[in-house]
Parts: C-alpha cells; structure tokens; sequence
C-alpha cells in the first residue's frame, strides 16, 4: 500500500509493452507437430535433410484445367510457377504431374520453416496470378496457415464481443453502479497483456501454436476478472463492517487474497506438468497457460492491493440506484445493500435443504454427472484434420480440388523409409527385390488407393543410401481408418517384404506421425494425471488445514473432468450442437483436447473449490459448529461464485464462437465443465457431502500439520 502509485505505474508499463508484442506475436506462431525419439520423426528428419524434402516449408500450386493431358498447357503452366518459385528464397520448382483429367499441380520446395515460409505465401500467390485458361489456387502448409492467422484474430474479436458485454454486466449487477467495476477489467487487461508479452519472448525461441494468443486473452480474461471480482467483493464487505480501508485491504488479502493465491497455484500446477510432456506442439500450449495463472498470483498479490487502497472506500461504493427509485419515484424497490437475515437467504436455505436430504441430493448430482461422462466410451481421437478448418480461403479450396481429383489420402501420404546403412545400397538386388514386395503388400491391403516408387529420381537420396516408398491411403491421414492401417503397416506389412538383415525399414510421413502423436501423448498423460493429483491434494490439504476435503475435490474433479469429455463427445460426434449452436460435427476429438482440457479444468474448477471451503474454514474456525459453517460459507460466496462462473463460461463461449473446430472443442469443454462444477458440484455435492463427513472435514492430525507447516485441526471442538 505504501508503493501502490510506482506499482500501478509498473503494470501501466506492462501493459503499454504488451500491446506492441501483441501486435507482433502473429508472425513468429505457426501449427508445428514433431514428435521427437520416434521412426515418423527420424523419417521426416532424414527426407528434410537427405532428400531436401521440408513439407512444413513446401507450397502446393494447383492449376483447375480443361485438359491435364495437352502438353503446351502444360509447358506454359510450367513456366509460370518457376517464375513464382523465384519470388521464395531458396524456391525451386517441381514439374507438374496431373490429377485426373482436369487438374495439374506441383509443389514449389524451399528450406524455409513454416514461420518464415508463411509470410511468404501472398508473394507467391501475386507472382503465380490467375493464368489465362487455367483456374490457379497456392496451398500447402505455409499457405494455409498465413490464410488462418486473420480468421484467428477474427474469432478471437467475436469472442471478446461475447465474453466482455457479460461480463460487464454481471460485474455491475455484482457491484451495482460503482466504480468497483473498473478494478477486475484494469486488473484483467494488466494480467492478459503481461502474459503476451512472456508468450512473445517464449515465440522467439520456440515454436509456439497460434492457438495460443486465443488461449491467453479468453482464458486470461476469466480468470483474471474471477480473481479480482472475489477480492473486491470481499474487500467491500469488511468495508461494510466497519474497518478503514488499510486495515480493509490487509484483512481482504488475508482472506480472500490467499484463496487467490491457493487458486491460481492449483490451476498453475496442471499447466506447468504440461510443460514435462515430450510434445513440443503440446509443451508450448503448457507455456503459455502456465504463465497466465503465474502472472495473475504476481498481479493479486502487488497491482490488485494497490488498487483497492487507491479506490478506497469512495471508489467502490454502491451509488444508491435502488434506493433513489424507491424514495424520489415511489418503485416498490428494495436497495440490493438492505440488511437481510443471513441464516434465511437463498443459499443458506438450499445449504441446509441439502443437508436434511444429503443422500437424495448427492446420488441424484452423481448419477447425473456419470450419466454426462457415459458417451466418453465412444471418443475417438485425431491427431487433426483439415475438414475442422474454414473452407473458404483460396488455400484450402486449392487443397481440396486436388484431394477431389487424388484422394483425401494422397495430400498428406505415408512415406516408408528404407536405411540400407550403406552408399549405392538401394540399387543392391535383395533390396531392390524387397521393396518391390513391400510395394505389392501395400497395394493389397484395402485402405491404400496408390504406392508409388521408382528406383531413382525422388524416391532414392543422391548418394543411394535410402529410398522412400509414397503410400496413399483413402482417407485423410488423421483418420480411424488411416490409424488403423499404420499399425497393419509397422507390425506386419513391413515384416513381409523380408528387407535383408542390416536394412532398417521405418514408417513416416502424415499418418504415421499422427499416430506417433498420439501415442506419445497418451503414454505420458497417465504420469500428468497422477502428478497432478498428488500435487494438488498435498497444496489444498495445506490450503484447508484437512485431509478430507481435499480428497473430496479430487475426487468431484476427476467426476465433473470426465462429464466435460462426454459432452464433447455429444456435442461434436453425435451432433447435439450443430443446429442450436452453429458447431461442427466432426467424428473424432484433435488429440491435444483431452489433455489440455484436463490440466486446465482440474485448476479451474478447483478456483470454486478454494473460494468456497476457504470461507467454510473461517466459519468452523469461528464457530465449530459443521452445519452453521457449510451454510455460512455456501451463503457468503454462493452468489460471488455463481457470477465467477457466469464470466468464465461468458470467455470460453467466445471459444465456441470461433471457426477452428478445434478451439470450437476446447471452448466447449471447459464452459460444460465450469457450468457443471459452479452448479451441480459445488452448490449441491459439496455440501452434500461435508453434510455426510461432518466434524472429520476439518480433520488435521497434528503429525501431517508439521510435515505441510500448518497448524493442526482436531476432531474436537475446543
């Protein structure tokens, strides 16, 4: 308080900064999956390097013809895109090949990464035009990505037209006329803009997603107006109780602040295991929203007690609306600040209703619950796809003339490599013979259209050391089909063909790294739940001097988590959202969904845990008595909880909102979820079950309060 003017001063600087990084942070974010230790990423590490092979740098130019097959419309087509490869550095151009009968296309190769190949994209694209008698299109990876980066600026706008009417007007329904409003969007706009700026100095060392400047300003702005609203709801009550504004202050962040506090450790906590799992594409999601609860602790605890003491008791009060309607204009109004009987209000009636009926309240929330996680038995997931995209940019329409003439498979192919460790080995007979064998094993098996190889050319390096088989499959590379066919091709098409002892034989290329994809991240995924369980029980039984109930809301967690996947599964595969909603209908989940989703819920929906249990604590601290502290504490934060989550929910709509199918799930995962945990969990089966527990949730024996450095909690009331 005695720094709050160089401190407010400091964020106003962070902000000013991260308004010209975010401005810059669009061009150094692009959609890289690698998946580092596998055979698909030794594959695309030997064809980048080997067979000057760099897909996430090659363009795709495709030309919609009236005949593919006239060779001067060939010739002439040719000559336009080497002229378009000179406008890449380090561009060359392949020959066209056609694609049907209506349909030639070829790809323009560069060394570029996909960051820097996509700012070049709109170059190619003028250099290529629209030649005379042909319809021309410029796809590829850089080209679609540079097309997608405005449709993400353009979603994220609509969704903050969504997620910031609402929440004004719950803030002001909260705080009614006052300048109190102002504290969580000062707040919000300090904590979003800060975390950009670490997101833009993370962009320059790693491959960061674009998904990520979406993630931190929607996820940023709820989080960070729940915590100030909590804060300043709170410092106006001890206000109310007669304190002056410092003794206000420090008594708020006593409370209050360290519910913040405990809250934002417990959502960082699942976004920094993120950061240990071995997906670079997965890892730099973790990083940005690790930072986010970071920078909101560091913001509670400095710029938000600065600004409390700066507004002061004058700045967040109430201007007396109700009150001026009722006496001035005779309105049957009653002030919404009028003294009214705690014990009688709505949230202390519902409390003690459940407690009479605890067991017909909590089997009825649980089953409902179970009933919403049923459907994940028919998740499928997918490493992606370009169906969850928008169709309408120049880019993906290119794309899918050519998968109209080729196949959806024959875009993204499975590229066998053979290693015969050896120069000149490719040409050996046994080899050659292998692979020839490998070429007809393929062809029979029911989900690949065409396999190609030729013992020169692309197929084989300079030096004759490799060779690479070009699979295509019938359907697109993230596919259930096409999944299934790189497990048939690894574990026995490849064994087979009898390669010669010594020749290493690998599968890479679109579906065998989706598959890696997966893979990897499922096997990591059990040690992140795990680790974020025991993390998270050993913080909250510090947080609530207990050792129940922070078992209690794990457990309720892992329940409302696993109804968020059902939901995911009924809104996207079964179709619930397509008609009310505007969704997609996408038959599978993108495969960083599950996980994220679970990192980020499981501290998100333990914000309401801490917020309402912290103010449980107090009451039985005060008075002992279980059922006076449940009721006490669900009726002093029921109403700030329930506007918490309608501000949530209000930012994660504005996922939904989107054109990505992908954010399209993300949102509508953790707005189910948050729904779930401030209505059925926390409002219901939380006092449910601390009806049912009774004196042992506030249980600490006095040999587990020294190991987490608390005071002990007896089962006696003193």
């Amino acid at each position: 308080m005695r720094l709050r003017w160089p401190i407010v001063a400091t964020w106003l600087f962070v902000v000013v900064v991260g308004i010209w990084t975010s401005g810059r942070l669009s061009a150094l974010q692009s959609n890289v999956f690698t998946v580092p230790g596998t055979d698909s990423e030794h594959v695309r590490s030997v064809l980048q390097h080997r067979f000057g092979d760099r897909s996430d740098g090659a363009y795709t130019v495709v030309f919609r013809v009236p005949d593919s097959g006239a060779a001067a419309v060939r010739m002439r087509l040719q000559r336009v895109v080497d002229r378009g490869a000179r406008s890449i550095p380090t561009g060359r151009a392949t020959a066209l090949l056609p694609a049907g009968s209506h349909v030639l296309y070829g790809n323009v190769i560069s060394t570029l990464d996909l960051a820097d190949a996509k700012t070049r994209s709109d170059d190619l694209v003028a250099a290529i035009g629209q030649p005379a008698g042909a319809q021309a299109y410029v796809t590829g990876a850089p080209a679609i990505q540079n097309e997608l980066d405005p449709i993400f600026g353009r979603d994220l706008r609509k969704g903050e037209a969504i997620a910031l009417p609402i929440a004004l007007a719950v803030l002001l329904l909260v705080f009614g006329l006052s300048w109190a409003v102002l504290i969580p969007l000062v707040f919000a706009a300090c904590t979003v803009l800060c975390t950009l700026s670490l997101v833009y100095v993370a962009a320059n060392f790693i491959t960061t997603p674009t998904y990520v400047t979406n993630l931190v300003y929607l996820i940023g702005l709820g989080i960070a107006i729940d915590y100030s609203l909590l804060i300043v709801y709170r410092f106006r009550e001890e206000l109310a109780r007669g304190l002056d504004v410092d003794d206000a202050v420090v008594r708020t962040m006593q409370t209050a602040g360290r519910a913040v506090i405990f809250s934002g450790a417990t959502v960082a906590i699942g976004l920094a295991l993120l950061i240990f799992m071995p997906l670079p594409f997965i890892r730099a999601i973790g990083i940005g929203g690790f930072l986010l609860p970071v920078v909101s602790i560091v913001a509670a605890a400095t710029l938000q007690p600065a600004l409390l003491a700066i507004f002061g008791r004058r700045g967040t009060r109430r201007v007396p609306v109700a009150a001026f309607l009722r006496d001035r204009l005779r309105l049957p109004i009653r002030a919404a600040d009028e003294p009214n009987d705690l014990e009688h209000r709505f949230w202390a009636r519902t409390a003690r209703s459940i407690m009479r009926r605890k067991w017909r309240y909590l089997l009825a929330a649980a089953a409902l619950l179970v009933a919403l996680a049923v459907p994940v038995a028919w998740l499928q997931l997918t490493p992606g796809a370009t169906a969850g995209i928008p169709q309408y940019p120049q880019s993906v329409r290119g794309l899918n003339v050519l998968k109209a003439a080729l196949g959806p498979g024959a875009i993204a192919p499975a590229q066998v490599l053979v290693d015969t460790r050896t120069p000149d080995g490719v040409s050996a007979p046994p080899v050659q013979a292998a692979v020839s064998r490998l070429v007809a094993e393929v062809r029979r098996d029911p989900e690949v259209s065409a396999a190609y190889f030729l013992p020169g050319g692309r197929f084989v390096d300079r030096a004759g050391r490799y060779a690479q088989v070009i699979v295509a499959t019938r359907h697109e590379y993230g596919s259930e089909e096409a999944q299934g066919f790189v497990g048939r091709l690894r574990g026995r098409l490849i064994a087979a063909a009898a390669f010669p002892a010594g020749v290493d034989v690998l599968a890479g290329g679109a579906s065998p790294q989706g598959v890696d994809f997966l893979h990897v991240a499922y096997g990591a995924f059990p040690w992140l739940v795990l680790a974020v369980l025991v993390l998270t029980y050993l913080l909250l039984m510090r947080a609530f001097r207990s050792l129940i109930l922070p078992l209690k809301a794990v457990i309720l967690n892992l329940l409302s988590v696993a109804a968020a996947y059902g939901a995911l599964v009924v809104v996207f595969r079964f179709g619930a959202g397509q008609d009310l909603l505007g969704l997609y209908r996408f038959p599978q989940i993108e495969g960083w969904i599950p996980i994220f989703l679970f990192a980020m819920l499981f501290g998100l929906s333990m914000d309401y845990e801490v917020f309402l249990v912290s103010r449980m604590r107090e009451e039985w601290d005060r008075v002992h008595d279980n059922e006076r502290a449940v009721a006490l504490g669900l009726e002093r934060t029921g109403r700030i909880v329930t506007a918490a989550a309608a501000i949530m929910v209000a930012a994660f709509c504005g996922f939904m909102a989107g054109s990505i199918v992908g954010l399209q799930e993300f949102g509508a995962g953790l707005a189910v979820a948050i729904l779930l945990d401030a209505t059925v969990v926390r409002a219901v089966m939380v006092p449910a079950l601390m009806a049912i527990m009774g004196r042992y949730n506030w249980w600490l024996p006095a040999g587990v309060a020294r190991v987490v450095r608390v005071r002990p909690s007896s089962l006696r009331a003193p």
